[in-house]
């Protein structure tokens, strides 16, 4: 089987191999997603593409994303590569000391943490604009990253289609 590939200055983006050198990574998460497509785990990647995600309380994963392998990627231009892996560390370090929270300390403010560390388009990042970032610039990694991320909601539409419908044949 061959892995896609995708050459960004001089780093290679393989799909296959879960590599996504200076990426933010997305994947769906159980239910959530299924119910708000546009909601999901993040992470974030080091020059060689490992991904470092805020899995939960004092708790950063490398190398094995919390809710599965990435759905879809933003590749970000950086332009201080020489201290990128430094940011992803720094942020790694300050979550390992955090509480986990859904709603208010989460996977994205890691990441959003990192980008304002690197001073990354000027900073002020924030959960929300990383989930506006992933929505508008997202990549999704092919047929099965799109599948896996719509499959719950498209059964969940369905499924309220069919409930109208047979409602309203009574």
């Amino acid at each position: 089987m061959r892995s896609y590939m995708e050459q960004y200055d001089n780093c290679v983006l393989d799909i296959h191999t879960n590599r996504y050198p200076f990426c933010i990574v997305w994947t769906p998460l159980p239910l959530i997603t299924a119910l708000f497509p546009f909601i999901g785990h993040t992470g974030i990647c080091t020059s060689e593409g490992i991904i470092h995600d805020f899995s939960g309380t004092y708790s950063v994963t490398i190398d094995d994303m919390a809710f599965g392998n990435p759905t879809k990627y933003v590749m970000l231009e950086i332009e201080n590569k020489e201290k990128w892996d430094e940011f992803v560390m720094k942020g790694d370090d300050k979550y390992k000391d955090e509480e986990h929270n859904l709603f208010c300390n989460n996977c994205h403010s890691h990441v959003a943490y990192v980008l304002n560390q690197a001073n990354y388009q000027g900073g002020g990042w924030n959960m929300v604009n990383i989930a506006i970032l992933l929505v508008l610039k997202g990549k999704y990694t092919g047929f099965g990253g799109f599948f896996k991320t719509y499959l719950g909601f498209f059964i969940i539409v369905a499924a309220i289609i069919l409930i109208v419908l047979l409602k309203g044949m009574n």
